[in-house]
């Protein structure tokens, strides 16, 4: 069993306090990891500008070359992890053990990662609207004639990462070569990501004093989001509601992610069936980007029908299995609660579980350590209905019935929409629809991104600001 400690600035820290990761089959010890606590992490943050000084020796251009390393590292190498080492098999199932994710997601989120960290140039200079690197270095520069100025707002980067979903660390994977600091707060079940990814950092040439890991309780959290200047934090609608209009953090929270048919194009639904089963089913529908809601003027019943009956078939599988599709629950009690709050919501008039009829079980699975939630489709009448605005961590969809014109204004908050329909004037009030944040237009599906484009919030826009700038 491993031993993992805190790491402080690059440097390893053994607390008395210790957590232990355990798998979610067999309850087997996994690593017992250091446990931080918020006056360790304030006293820490007195020499975080240590890390941005550290990293501003080193030009952006040699910064976004080691991350390029660091993902080779990362995908392929033995890396030491606390008192051993870890290969990228033992990564795999060590990840999939604690998180309830199968083995072959865990693999597919690593290449993710890889993929990000080799494409970092693009990326960046996609994310800087094609800025001179130096000037965020210097402070200042000249673009086509005009003086600029772009001017840090913290020397690290603070987050707070979730245990659900090791796909949200793309997010934070471009701030090093921004010569901005990170300290890492691991979800309890997931802290593989962060100490791995830290290391390959390390091995690849990043100053060791960049990069802080802070495993711990809730009490971590709060002292990384009061420390540092700038922060990211992963959570539900409560959370994103904590932190609305507070400037120094980034609240990510539920996708509330939406297909949308125009009347144009509803009738042939049937050509992107597909497409419609990958945006709910890919990742066990763990990503913000994943499917909970697919909107059209008719035909509802159809294609409820038609995803529930293909959706049913599909069973918890052992995570090492290549075709499990279903990621288990690991924290006692949630799946039960999510699924209970389903059945309260089946209750309202006009809403009906399409899935039930095509399986002979509860969408409840419990087995001994864990939980499985199966495939749930929900037809839903109108947009009155409750559900219509739900979304779970688990391939759950509602298939809402709305006339186009009222689509826009009863969706909500969305992060990725999909909207199948050449309407120019339909097209148009989806451009200029301010609570859609990434919009695909045509037959895209909702979990294909364009690593080119954030599709929440933007790094860049966040870590810096842009300021009136003059020099004699």
């Amino acid at each position: 069993m491993l031993n993992i400690p805190i790491l402080r600035w690059g440097q390893p820290y053994t607390s008395m306090d210790i957590d232990t990761v355990v798998h979610f089959v067999t309850g087997e010890p996994i690593a017992r990891v250091s446990r931080a606590n918020g006056g360790l992490i304030q006293r820490d943050m007195r020499k975080a500008q240590q890390a941005r000084d550290a990293l501003r020796k080193i030009p952006i251009e040699e910064l976004i070359a080691m991350a390029g390393r660091a993902g080779d590292v990362y995908l392929n190498a033995e890396l030491p992890l606390g008192d051993g080492t870890q290969t990228a098999g033992d990564f795999v199932r060590q990840q999939s053990a604690s998180t309830g994710l199968p083995e072959h997601m865990c693999r597919a989120n690593m290449k993710k990662n890889h993929f990000v960290l080799s494409q970092m140039k693009n990326i960046l200079t996609s994310l800087t609207r094609c800025l001179d690197f130096s000037v965020l270095t210097c402070g200042y520069g000249v673009e086509r004639g005009v003086p600029i100025s772009y001017q840090a707002q913290s020397p690290v980067l603070g987050l707070v990462l979730p245990s659900n979903s090791p796909g949200v660390h793309t997010l934070w994977l471009p701030v090093i070569p921004l010569q901005i600091g990170l300290v890492l707060k691991p979800g309890p079940q997931e802290p593989w990501t962060p100490y791995r990814m830290a290391e390959a950092f390390f091995q690849a040439g990043v100053p060791r004093e960049a990069i802080s890991v802070y495993p711990g309780e809730g009490d971590v959290g709060a002292a990384v989001l009061d420390s540092c200047t700038r922060s990211l934090i992963f959570g539900g609608s409560p959370t994103v509601e904590r932190y609305r209009g507070n400037p120094r953090v980034q609240a990510h929270g539920p996708g509330f992610t939406k297909i949308l048919f125009g009347d144009d194009r509803v009738d042939e639904w049937e050509k992107h069936l597909g497409l419609m089963l990958d945006s709910v089913f890919v990742n066990s529908g763990r990503s913000c980007i994943s499917c909970s809601g697919i909107w059209v003027s008719r035909h509802g019943r159809e294609i409820a029908d038609a995803l529930a009956k293909r959706l049913a078939p599909i069973e918890p599988l052992p995570p090492d299995h290549p075709d499990a599709g279903l990621a288990a629950f690991t924290v006692p009690g949630v799946a039960g609660a999510i699924s209970a709050a389903i059945d309260a919501d089946l209750q309202a008039p006009g809403v009906t579980d399409y899935s039930a009829k095509y399986r002979n079980e509860s969408r409840l699975i419990k087995k001994e350590r864990c939980d499985y939630l199966l495939p749930t489709v929900v037809y839903c009448e109108t947009p009155d209905a409750a559900i219509a605005q739900k979304e779970y961590m688990f391939p759950f969809v509602s298939v809402v019935q709305c006339p186009e014109e009222q689509m826009l204004d009863r969706i909500g908050p969305t992060l990725v929409c999909t909207a199948i329909t050449d309407k120019p004037e339909f097209r148009r009030a989806l451009l200029d629809a301010v609570h859609i944040d990434r919009l695909n237009l045509g037959p895209i599906p909702t979990i294909q991104l364009n690593w080119l484009q954030p599709h929440e919030g933007n790094i860049v826009d966040f870590l810096f600001r842009a300021r009136a700038f003059q020099l004699s």
